[in-house]
C-alpha cells in the first residue's frame, strides 16, 4: 500500500519507518496538514494518515474518493476532525484508540502539581539566583476532590495515581462503566455535582457536537471557588475566553492545558520567530496561573511506538479484509458514531 502521512514530524518518520517495511507499506511524509487546499497531494496514493489537526471534511472526503483513496488512518484516538457520518459507504476510517494511557496520565499529575506547588515559578526564581520562598506557598492534594469527565483508559490510569495520593474521586461519563467504578473505587455522579464539589476538574472525554465548550461561563459559575481545570483531551471542550475571565476574577485558581481550541495554526510548530496572531492565546500565555503545553501529553517513546504499530496493523487488517476492531463509522440504526472504544 502507498500511504501519504500528513502533518509529519521527524518523530513520526522515525517510528513509522522502523516498522513500515515489515507491514509492506510505502510511506511518503508530507509536512503540511491535510486540508481542502492540500488534498490534491493525496492523488496517486491508496491511503492517507492524519493527525489531530488535519481537516477531513466533506470536501476533502470527496477529493480523496475521487483519487481512489480507500482508507483514512487516524494516528490518534480522537476523530472529531473527520466527518465520520459523511464518510459512511465512501471511505473506511480507522484510528488508534489507546496508545499509551500512562503517558497522558503521568503528565496530567505533573501538570497539576506544577500549579499547586508553583514548580514553574520556583524553577524560574532559582535560575535567576533567587532562593527566596516568597510567593511559592502551595497546597496539598491529599484529601481533596477531583472530578474526572470521561472514564476511558487514560482516565482510569490517572485515577490510580490520584488514589495513591489520597484524593477523593468523582467521575462522569455518558456511558458509565460500573465494573471499573467498583474496581477503582471512584463514584459516578452527574456533571452538576462534578462542578459543585471538585477542587480539580480534569477533562478526558472525546470532543462531540454535544460537549463543545462544556466548560463555559455558566458551568464555571457552578464550580467551587478556587478550582483547577486540567485539559489533556481536546481544546474545544473549553470556552477559552470564559476560562480567562474566571481566572482573572479568582473564581478559577488556575488551568493546566495540553490543548487549545484554536491550536491548529500553532501547536506542533516553532513560532518563536514569527510569533502568534491569536490574541486569546497570547492572553492565556500571559497568565501566571496557567500552564500551556503544545499537545505533548502523549509524547513518549512508548506512545510513539504504539501509534506506529497500531496504525500499520490497521492497514494490514484492511488489506487482508480482516475485522477492523479500530474502525470508526456512523451506525444509522443507532443514529450515532460507533468507535468500539467500549
Amino acid at each position: 500500500m502507498k500511504l501519504i502521512l500528513f502533518d509529519a514530524k521527524k518523530y513520526d518518520k522515525d517510528y513509522f519507518d522502523k516498522y513500515s517495511k515489515e507491514a509492506n507499506v510505502d510511506i511518503v511524509y508530507e509536512e503540511q496538514k491535510l486540508t481542502p487546499e492540500t488534498s490534491h497531494l493525496a492523488d496517486g496514493y491508496d491511503a492517507v494518515c492524519v493527525f489531530v489537526n488535519d481537516i477531513v471534511n466533506r470536501e476533502v472526503i470527496d477529493k480523496l474518493c475521487e483519487f481512489g483513496i480507500k482508507l483514512i488512518v487516524l494516528r490518534c484516538a480522537g476523530y472529531n476532525g473527520v466527518d465520520i457520518k459523511y464518510a459512511k459507504n465512501k471511505i473506511t476510517v480507522v484510528r488508534v484508540p489507546a496508545y499509551s494511557p500512562n503517558s497522558i496520565a503521568e503528565i496530567s499529575i505533573g501538570m497539576i502539581l506544577t500549579l499547586t506547588r508553583k514548580i514553574n515559578k520556583a524553577i524560574e526564581k532559582t535560575r535567576n539566583y533567587n532562593f527566596s520562598l516568597e510567593g511559592l506557598v502551595g497546597f496539598d492534594l491529599f484529601n481533596r476532590t477531583v472530578g474526572i469527565i470521561g472514564t476511558g483508559k487514560i482516565a482510569q490510569e490517572f485515577m490510580k495515581i490520584l488514589s495513591g495520593i489520597g484524593m477523593k474521586i468523582l467521575a462522569y461519563d455518558v456511558y458509565p462503566n460500573y465494573e471499573i467504578e467498583k474496581e477503582l473505587g471512584f463514584k459516578y455522579v452527574d456533571l452538576d455535582t462534578i462542578y459543585r464539589e471538585s477542587d480539580v476538574i480534569s477533562l478526558h472525554c472525546p470532543l462531540t457536537s454535544d460537549n463543545a465548550h462544556m466548560i463555559n461561563k455558566d458551568s464555571i459559575s457552578n464550580m467551587k471557588n478556587g478550582v483547577i481545570i486540567l485539559n489533556t483531551a481536546r481544546g474545544m471542550l473549553i470556552d477559552t475566553k470564559a476560562l480567562i475571565d474566571a481566572i482573572k476574577s479568582g473564581k478559577i485558581y488556575g488551568a493546566a492545558l495540553d490543548v487549545y481550541e484554536n491550536e491548529k495554526n500553532y501547536f506542533f510548530n516553532d513560532c518563536s520567530k514569527t510569533g502568534v496572531d491569536d490574541e486569546i492565546l497570547k492572553e492565556l500565555l500571559s497568565l501566571d496561573n496557567v500552564i500551556v503545553f503544545s499537545h505533548q501529553a502523549y509524547l513518549t517513546e512508548e506512545a510513539l511506538t504504539s501509534i506506529a504499530l497500531i496504525s500499520l496493523n490497521n492497514i494490514k487488517k484492511f488489506l487482508n479484509n480482516e475485522f477492523l476492531n479500530n474502525e470508526v463509522f456512523y451506525d444509522e440504526t443507532q443514529d450515532k458514531i460507533v468507535d468500539f472504544r467500549k
